[in-house]
């Protein structure tokens, strides 16, 4: 994996959580001005890029069936999801109060296992799983789904069935006489950020790169238009509006020869744990919030001093939870621990 990408996947965790952090705010500290700080949610956007860019270039000259490409992306999404539903379900049933944006809906739940698009019931306007992030993981394993289906079209012509099919699905979704939850959902032009990524991976094997001297200042750029562009503009606009920087952002990155740079090791784990980072954080933002109600501790619900507290934390929950759930880690740590001796190899003892 390209370091660049995991310290975009990194940044990108983080900005999500600094969002999602703000909206906290206001619930230990009702004096705090959380609009003016409020940014952060384009970080899904990169995300979407960046899920493009890794499809394509894992699979690209590869035989791989749709069964294996499935088997893949369901060993690596669905076990810590799965597990975090059924325990934010469990939350939401046994302490509701703990849980702001989630009640307990057996039919919520079922979709939710299944990552089918559903109203969340705390708030019929949102169409959210019962872990209110994992609205992402819904696009994501319909991107998967068309992807894995199109590893039967030659390579030659993937890309161009994957724009027509994204294409063939928004239309259609606008065009049917109803309108409906999946409708509106998979209709959205959001879908296209995949299909970005998957350009530039094909643009970076065929070595098509900015200009070094040009692709950091469009990283800056990039970012600081997606952040701009995120105050100045609501979701009904994302897909081109915050999606565009995100793709700038993206190609800018792959431009640049990191090989050359020194690696930022903590950043590179933590883009290795960002998919655990971003599942986890919303039950350390709820745990946070109620210890600030317990604790009552002043200096703790100032703004900025909550904010960077549940970042720190959320990043290192993350990381457990990573070291948890990965199945290599637990191989790594089987061979990197001491070996005692058996008593037959043991050295005889002096004296």
């Amino acid at each position: 994996m390209l370091v660049q990408l995991q310290y975009l996947r990194a940044i990108a965790a983080l900005m999500v959580v600094y969002f999602h952090s703000v909206l906290q705010v206001p619930k230990v500290n009702a004096g705090f001005d959380w609009q003016f700080h409020l940014f952060g949610e384009t970080g899904v956007d990169i995300f979407f890029v960046l899920s493009g860019f890794v499809m394509w270039l894992t699979t690209v000259g590869r035989r791989i069936s749709p069964i294996e490409f499935y088997r893949r992306r369901i060993k690596r999404i669905v076990p810590l999801y799965w597990l975090a539903t059924i325990f934010s379900a469990v939350v939401a049933l046994i302490a509701p109060t703990i849980l702001k944006s989630t009640v307990f809906n057996l039919p919520h739940l079922v979709a939710s296992l299944l990552f089918l698009p559903w109203r969340n019931p705390a708030d019929p306007d949102l169409i959210t799983p019962i872990v209110v992030p994992g609205w992402t993981l819904n696009y994501e394993m319909f991107f998967y789904c068309v992807f894995g289906l199109l590893l039967l079209v030659p390579e030659r012509w993937r890309l161009y069935s994957l724009f027509g099919a994204m294409t063939a699905i928004i239309v259609g979704c606008h065009l049917l006489p109803f309108q409906s939850t999946a409708t509106t959902f998979y209709g959205d032009p959001i879908i296209y950020e995949f299909l970005a990524g998957v350009v530039l991976a094909k643009l970076y094997l065929e070595k098509i790169f900015l200009p070094q001297r040009l692709a950091w200042p469009a990283i800056a750029l990039g970012f600081a238009f997606l952040l701009i562009n995120e105050t100045l503009c609501d979701a009904s606009m994302r897909s081109y509006m915050w999606g565009i920087p995100a793709v700038i952002i993206v190609y800018s990155a792959v431009s640049i020869d990191f090989s050359r740079l020194p690696e930022i090791g903590w950043l590179n784990y933590l883009g290795d744990a960002s998919y655990s980072v971003y599942i986890t954080h919303a039950f350390t933002l709820a745990f946070l919030r109620v210890a600030c109600g317990i604790l009552k501790i002043d200096i703790v619900t100032h703004g900025p001093v909550f904010v960077t507290s549940c970042m720190i934390f959320s990043a290192i929950g993350g990381a457990i939870v990573h070291e948890l759930t990965t199945p290599t880690r637990w191989k790594k740590w089987r061979r990197s621990a001491p070996v005692l001796a058996s008593p037959s190899k043991a050295s005889p003892s002096k004296g």
